[in-house]
């Protein structure tokens, strides 16, 4: 099922490259999620993980969650700068604000961190 992914895989995972980004990464804390970016590791694409522990609740809420982020990075996958990887490691509070809110926090944050362009807005 690779119709709409392009050509390269997009998300990790390998379990062993997203141990590597979480020891060698930068952590970085937002309200509704935790970034931990690893530049220089991808050399051709950016790529995403998506982290979620049993914590974070039951099997639905996990589940929801990780759709919630498969979403936001397909949707911002053309404006990422090639050559890094970053996992994403949902809070519980993401479930709970509206999502044009969750988009507009995580474009806002990958600008920032300089993983988007700032000049592309992608279609959703």
């Amino acid at each position: 099922m690779t119709a709409g992914r392009g050509s390269a895989p997009f998300f990790l995972t390998r379990s062993r490259d997203i141990q590597l980004i979480k020891k060698s990464g930068r952590r970085v804390s937002v309200g509704l999620f935790n970034l931990q970016i690893s530049p220089g590791m991808m050399p051709q694409d950016a790529m995403m993980g998506i982290v979620i522990g049993r914590r974070f609740g039951t099997a639905v809420r996990r589940n929801r969650a990780k759709r919630l982020f498969r979403e936001l990075g397909r949707a911002v996958r053309p404006a990422l700068i090639p050559g890094h990887a970053f996992l994403v490691f949902p809070k519980r509070d993401c479930l709970n604000v509206p999502f044009v809110e969750l988009q507009t926090v995580w474009r806002n944050t990958l600008r920032r961190q300089r993983l988007a362009r700032s000049g592309e807005e992608p279609s959703s």
